[in-house]
């Protein structure tokens, strides 16, 4: 997954050229960055971790190894899509933990300490509470909607539990980590139209299981709006 780069002055260019902006050929992320990327991401990669190998001290194991590579891989190869990398790796980590073992565990519905539950059920999916609830996010509800919602939620989040695996694991990825079309597809080695198909089925599905009034029906995406991957 890495890149490489040419060394100034072997494309041609007469030696002792002005070399381009940037980091170096083959210059690591630096340390700020390093940390930077831990903070950020290592929450929701044991998140998706977990969900993939059934067991949260495997799922240390697998993030703590991509991390690890994370370290020794280029800058330019990882600093401009930092996100998709890093799911990327964990996931080919994790499967290949599942080949190692022959055994596939069925991933749980919720994990203790996961955003969604942190928030105390507000958000089915963070950064896109819309999408389970459709909800407005930008005004608070009066606490008996709120309460409606919360129930909603967790109703929405243990039918999520019952989809596919791979419906389970686009829609997680679209909305719980926030991840593009192009990206998960990406990730999951499925083209963008296969990922669409996944996430318009698995919400259909949870739209039909839930059984509740519209304005708290699950939606993919607002009537007459499509996403462009």
């Amino acid at each position: 997954m890495t890149a490489t780069s040419d060394v100034p002055g072997s494309d041609g260019s007469p030696e002792g050229a002005d070399a381009p902006d940037g980091p170096a050929p083959g210059a690591r992320l630096p340390v700020e960055a390093l940390r930077a990327a831990v903070a950020q991401f290592e929450t929701p990669l044991l998140r998706y971790a977990a969900r993939l190998t059934g067991n949260a001290e495997v799922a240390r194991d697998v993030v703590q190894d991509t991390f690890l590579r994370l370290c020794a891989q280029p800058r330019a190869a990882v600093e401009t899509h930092l996100a998709e990398w890093l799911f990327t790796v964990c996931r080919h980590r994790a499967l290949d933990h599942h080949r190692k073992e022959g055994r596939m565990q069925q991933p749980a519905t919720s994990e203790p300490g996961s955003r969604t539950q942190q928030a105390g059920g507000d958000h089915a999916i963070d950064g896109a509470p819309s999408a389970f609830t459709g909800a407005a996010t930008n005004a608070a509800p009066d606490p008996h909607v709120a309460t409606e919602r919360k129930e909603s939620v967790a109703r929405a989040l243990a039918l999520l539990g019952t989809l596919p695996r791979h419906q389970q694991e686009v829609i997680r990825l679209k909305f719980q980590e926030g991840l593009s079309y192009k990206e998960i597809s990406r990730i999951t080695q499925l083209t963008v139209s296969h990922v669409g198909v996944l996430i318009h089925n698995g919400l259909k599905t949870l739209r039909a299981r839930m059984d509740l009034a519209p304005r708290l029906v699950p939606v993919a995406l607002p009537a007459g709006r499509k996403e462009h991957p």
